[in-house]
Formats: structure tokens, C-alpha cells, sequence
């Protein structure tokens, strides 16, 4: 049976290579037939077996493929069809990863035989030495045909379009390119692997900065000479994240980051939240110029609905104070901010001036603001409206912010239909952006807020990983005992009142975290409640629904 390769980390001098070469009778694996196996089974230098036979194609063998080969009809007569051959050659190369000079051609017919016998197909890694080859010799030969290769390198044995003698040849230059893939760090079967598409970077010699990191989840920062921080980033497998960067297409990202970059640090972390956490904190620290995400929270801002005035008006602002008014965010910018509240008083007619409402309104006539002459606010001021009455509304945008989203919701989705039925696309494409922005704001302060309120919470994943929050920040992480409090961090916030910016992004991390792996997650421990609502928030998105279930 074939094992699994989960370790794809295994050291190249552990790993057991199958060589192996076929001669056919044409091309089209559908059409055509085997008519030699070749194989040489290797691990660490050292030839561990050979495998060779003829096949009979049961076809005729075409006059141009015996000049080739040198395989004449009469030579695989008596030899065994395929089918009594494949069991053979499958549990010789058990265990194995597959090694050929455009092995996908050779594997092509093996598969098409397997198949047609019932067998299941061919789930080895495979290494190709001719992609190898390309990456690592294309300045050093005029092209990676097996045989310039075997002549260029001078290789212990030659190419002679015999499968067995192919497949010695091919072993040879593959030991070759295992050495020169050694200089740029390739020390392991997933480094191998991924080679045909790291090598052709420009700045692929950069590789060896990758050697040391290892394939453990954690985070890992590029520097500069001065050894200042240019880009910070998480990773599962911190060694296969960081060399897939030499794979990217997007040299435009990536490309000014590789040539400044002249060392890679990493910070190893037990589990995924662990690095997760980090990551966020790094990028505080070090504000990287290459990172776009979590390095502007000293601007972030909030919406503020102020529920210490008699008239209580919404405002965005930098700073939250203890008074009263009911905060949204923060908000990663004033425009996400201007269109939140824009989408609240579409949905809720409140005053739009920052004006003091006089006391003696109703004894001096003041005309109408601009927005009450066109219907969509209240006017406290002209005296349209009194304080009870005006503070319905206020109460109403406020339940809206915090526990009764679809006060807010609702009225915007209805508007938004009535304008697309009424083919004033554009207005309602205005009203969807401020919709989604409202609808996403609220959705994630929900998250965040639960939990906060849940206090001291501890989780297990995995086999013996946990970790363990406390309102919101992440304070220990584990893999078998419980382990000590993280070295640094921020501290906890309060459970309630607004979050503070410097942990919002902590928070907000935690909080995604919990709800990707929420299937893979066992909460072990829990000061408060922590549960998502079932009924999700409308997306405002193209194609979805506009209004939670049950209220269509």
C-alpha cells in the first residue's frame, strides 16, 4: 500500500527515490503501449535495486520506434503483458518519490495501464529533472535533453533509449542537480518540490536566506541591511511560505520587497492564533513600510451618537471619552466612518448639524436646514420637532448600533429596492456601499463584544494545542501543558465602553480566528457567555438576500 507523504519535510539524504523510464510504441498513452520498464531504486547515494523488463504492447511495434529503441517485434514477443508486470513495478516503487526526465510522460502510461487493469493511479510526489534542470543548469547547457546532460556533465552512464539504461543515466543527473539545489538551501522533499517554480525568480540566489527557518508555524519578518523591518507576515509552515514567495507571478508586489531585503527573521509560536496574534502586534511595533493591513491604528476612528444632549446627533471622532454617548469601531477611516454614518441617517432621520440647539427655539422662528427641507432629517432647531419625540429617534439609532441591528438595516434594504425598481441604479449602488459598510461595521463589532464580555476564556485545538483569552487578548497559547503567559502584549481591555484602538486589531484577529475554526475549536473554559447568533447580518453583496431569514 502507498504511504502517505505528510512529512514532505523529510531530509533529501532520508528520502527514497524511484527512477524510472519507459519505452513505447508512440505517444498517446490511449493509443499506445509499453513496451520496456526501467527503474533504479536510490536513498541517500546509495542504489538500493533495479527493476527492468520488457513488455509486450500487444500491438505492433512501428519501424521508426525499433530504430529508436532498438526493440524489434520478436524481442517482446514472449515478454508479459502489462498487466502482469504493473503489481511488480507498484510495490517496487512503494514508498517513494517518482524521479524522471519528463516523468508526467511516463507516468501518463503507467496510469492509462493501471487503470485499464482496475488499479488505482500513481499518488507519489514526482520530480521532474529536465523542470530541475531548466532551473539550475539552463546557463550551463544549450538545452536539457537527457542526453546533452549526460555528455555536458559527463555522467557514469549514458542515454541509449533503453529504459533501464535511461533510467541510470537520469539517476546520475539527478544526484548532480540534488547538489547544486543544495547551494540554494534545498535541504528538504517540499524544498525539491517546489524548486521548478522557485527557480526561476530573478532573485532566486536570495533562497539562502530561507535555509534556517523552520516548518512550524510562526511569524516571520524580511529586513533590510540597516536591519530595519520591511514586511511582517504569518505562516503555517514558516520555511514553504517564505520560499513560495520566489514563486509569485506579481513581481510588482514582491519584487522591490526581495531586492531590499538582505535577512529573514522569524519568530517561531505554537499554534496558528499564536502566530496570528503576533503578527498583528510585530506590525504595531515596527509600522513595516511593505505591510498595509494593522499598521494605521493611531487613525483609526469612531462613530459617536451623543446621548448626553437633549438632541443627540452622530459625529466621528478620534478618541472615545466616558460620556455617555454610544460608540461604533474603531473604524479603519474616516471615509469607512462618513459612510456608516451616512447609512444611519438614511435609516434614522437624525439632525445633521454640529449647531447648538438654542433653548428658545420655539419662541424664535430659525428656518429649516437643508436636509429638513428635503425630508430626510429632523430639524430640533426650526422647532419641527420636540424633545420626547426626537429622542424616540435617537434611542432607535442607538438600538440599532448595538442590539437591534435590523432598526438600521431594514430601512436601507427597502430603499434600496425601491430604487433599483424604480431604475435609479446609481442612487441605490450609493445606498448598498453605505448599507455594507453599516452592515459590516455592526457585524464586527458584534464579534468583538461577545468576546470581550465572555472574560477569561480558554480553548483547545488539535491534538493537545489550547490557548487562553482574556477579554479579547490573547494572554497564554500551548501545545501539551499549559504554558506560560506570552512574554509581551497588550493589556486587557475593559469588557464594556468602547474598544481601544491599540487592541481592536488583536481583538478583531481573535475574533475571525474563533469563527474560521469554530468546527475545530473546543471551548474548555468560559467566565461569560460566548456564542454566535445563528441568523447572519445581510451582505449587501450582488446576488444576496437584502433581509435576514424571516424577515423577507
Amino acid at each position: 500500500m502507498q504511504r502517505s507523504f505528510d512529512d514532505l519535510g523529510t531530509p533529501l539524504a532520508a528520502t527514497t527515490f524511484c527512477i524510472v523510464d519507459l519505452e513505447t510504441t508512440g505517444a498517446t498513452p490511449a493509443t499506445c503501449g509499453i513496451t520496456e520498464i526501467g527503474a533504479v531504486k536510490v536513498r541517500g547515494g546509495e542504489c538500493l535495486g533495479t527493476f527492468q523488463t520488457l513488455v509486450n504492447p500487444g500491438a505492433a511495434i512501428p519501424p521508426e520506434i525499433t530504430v529508436l529503441t532498438g526493440i524489434t517485434q520478436s524481442m517482446v514477443g514472449p515478454a508479459p503483458r502489462v498487466e502482469a508486470v504493473l503489481g511488480a513495478f507498484v510495490e517496487f516503487a512503494d514508498g517513494c518519490v517518482l524521479v524522471g526526465h519528463n516523468i508526467r510522460f511516463d507516468v501518463s502510461f503507467l496510469n492509462a495501464a493501471l487503470e485499464r487493469d482496475g488499479w488505482a493511479r500513481l499518488r507519489h510526489p514526482i520530480v521532474d529533472t529536465c523542470a530541475l534542470a531548466k532551473r539550475l543548469l539552463r546557463d550551463d547547457v544549450p538545452n536539457c535533453r537527457l542526453g546533452t546532460l549526460a555528455s555536458r556533465l559527463r555522467l557514469d552512464h549514458r542515454p541509449t533509449h533503453r529504459a533501464l539504461d535511461d533510467a541510470l543515466a537520469t539517476t546520475d543527473l539527478l544526484h548532480v542537480l540534488l547538489e547544486r539545489a543544495a547551494s540554494l538551501g534545498v535541504l528538504g522533499l517540499d524544498d525539491l518540490l517546489a524548486l521548478p517554480r522557485l527557480g526561476g525568480h530573478p532573485l532566486v540566489a536570495k533562497l539562502r536566506l530561507t535555509t534556517s527557518l523552520p516548518r512550524t508555524p510562526g511569524v516571520y519578518l524580511f529586513v533590510d541591511g540597516r536591519g530595519e523591518v520591511l514586511y511582517v507576515g504569518k505562516a503555517t509552515n514558516l520555511r514553504q511560505r517564505v520560499r513560495s514567495y520566489f514563486s509569485s507571478d506579481d513581481r510588482r508586489k514582491i519584487g522591490p520587497l526581495l531586492r531590499e531585503t538582505q535577512g529573514i527573521r522569524h519568530v517561531a509560536c505554537a499554534t496558528t492564533l499564536e502566530a496570528a496574534v503576533t503578527e498583528v502586534r510585530l506590525i504595531h511595533e515596527h509600522q513595516p513600510r511593505y505591510n498595509r493591513v494593522a499598521k494605521r491604528w493611531r487613525s483609526y476612528t469612531y462613530v459617536k451618537l451623543t446621548m448626553d444632549e437633549a438632541f443627540p446627533r452622530l459625529a466621528v471622532v478620534r478618541t472615545p471619552k466616558p460620556d455617555g454617548g454610544v460608540y461604533v469601531g474603531p473604524l479603519p477611516s474616516a471615509a469607512v466612518a462618513r459612510l456608516v454614518t451616512d447609512a444611519v441617517h438614511s435609516a434614522v432621520p437624525l439632525r445633521r448639524c454640529s449647531a447648538r440647539v438654542p433653548q428658545s427655539r420655539l419662541a424664535v422662528h430659525v428656518a429649516p436646514c437643508t436636509p429638513a427641507q428635503l425630508g430626510v432629517a429632523a430639524c430640533p432647531c426650526s422647532g419641527d420637532i420636540g424633545e420626547a419625540a426626537y429622542r424616540e429617534l435617537a434611542v432607535r439609532a442607538a438600538r440599532g448600533l448595538t442590539s437591534q441591528p435590523e432598526l438600521l438595516l431594514e430601512p436601507l434594504a427597502h430603499r434600496m429596492a425601491a430604487l433599483a425598481a424604480a431604475e435609479r441604479f446609481e442612487e441605490a449602488a450609493d445606498v448598498r456601499d453605505r448599507a455594507a459598510a453599516l452592515a459590516q461595521t455592526l457585524n464586527r463589532q458584534r464579534r468583538t463584544d461577545a468576546l470581550r464580555r465572555a472574560g477569561v476564556v480558554r480553548l483547545a485545538f488539535g491534538a493537545d494545542a489550547g490557548a487562553e483569552v482574556r477579554n479579547g487578548v490573547l494572554v497564554r497559547t500551548w501545545t501539551g501543558e499549559p504554558g506560560l503567559p506570552l512574554a509581551v502584549g497588550p493589556e486587557p481591555p475593559p469588557p464594556e465602553g468602547p474598544l481601544p484602538c491599540e487592541v481592536a486589531d488583536e481583538v478583531g484577529c481573535i475574533a475571525g480566528w474563533l469563527e474560521a475554526e469554530a468546527g475545530r475549536v473546543r471551548l474548555e473554559h468560559c467566565d461569560g457567555g460566548l456564542a454566535s447568533v445563528v441568523e447572519p447580518f445581510p451582505s449587501f453583496q450582488p446576488g444576496a438576500s437584502l433581509l435576514p431569514a424571516g424577515r423577507r
